[in-house]
């Protein structure tokens, strides 16, 4: 087998394998978009960067590997234990990043009094799930749950979650005992709380068309629409309409 021949059936052995592997992405890109790090999220909870390191990586590695080792003078057996060894490095990549991803997975937008936050499957305290309210017992796993928090009881427990806070970094966002849903209430001081979105219009007058191109597919009136900033990977703010319900999300710094 001359050279030429030998590369043409390494690049048409690596070129099955990259199709494979893109098959592969696309079901693991559906999984965590479409499921784990719906919408915004997926800025806003890092789900793109994420899954582009992953899907680089195991995209990338499979082929090059085929690409490399692929040798139609090796024996059939010889070929089988290569490939088998490849596609076991390629699956254990793929799942230790899925395992990384699921654990960046947001679970939980948290209204903290004056803004909102975006809580990942990790940093939530799950030891204390059990003390969560029944509908918060468990950890999503279809995007996160819109909910508040509770204020903290005097004496004892403030007493706790201040150490908690402080000495640990762990905040009552991050623990299901002070999960409440956003109710009624909740939206009335949210509401109360919000700023008018055309404060936000008049700090970014550059991109003011580009805002309101996104404020309309959102369905929101300019002029009754308010926003709390979000504490999450990006820069970003929470658009609430008249009744204090989430419209949407807008990729732009709230806290000034």
């Amino acid at each position: 087998m001359d050279l030429s021949t030998q590369i043409i059936e390494r690049l048409k052995a690596s070129g099955l394998h990259l199709l494979v592997s893109l098959v592969v992405a696309s079901a693991v890109a559906a999984l965590v978009f479409g499921v784990w790090f719906p919408g915004a999220y997926r800025d806003l909870a890092g789900g793109t960067r994420l899954l582009s390191l992953i899907v680089t990586v195991d995209v990338v590695m499979g082929p090059l590997l085929t690409l490399a080792v692929y040798d139609r003078r090796k024996s059939a057996n010889h070929l089988r234990k290569d490939i088998a060894t490849i596609a076991g490095l390629q699956l254990a990549a793929l799942f230790y990043g899925l395992y990384s991803v699921q654990l960046a997975r947001p679970v939980a937008l948290v209204f903290e009094n004056d803004r909102f936050r975006v809580i990942a499957a990790a940093e939530v305290v799950e030891k204390e799930l059990p003390d969560a309210l029944p509908a918060f017992r468990s950890l999503p796993w279809d995007g996160p749950r819109l909910i508040a928090i509770r204020k903290t009881e005097a004496g004892k427990e403030r007493n706790d979650a201040l150490t908690a806070a402080i000495f640990d970094g762990v905040d009552t966002s991050q623990r299901p005992g002070f999960w409440i849903p956003y109710d009624a209430a909740v939206r009335d001081t949210a509401l109360k709380i919000a700023h008018p979105v055309t404060v936000l219009l008049d700090r970014y007058a550059g991109d003011r068309d580009q805002l309101l191109a996104e404020l309309g597919l959102m369905g929101v009136s300019v002029n009754e629409a308010r926003f709390l900033p979000v504490r999450a990977r990006v820069d970003a703010v929470a658009i609430l309409d008249q009744q204090g319900e989430l419209a949407g999300f807008l990729l732009k710094d709230g806290f000034f």
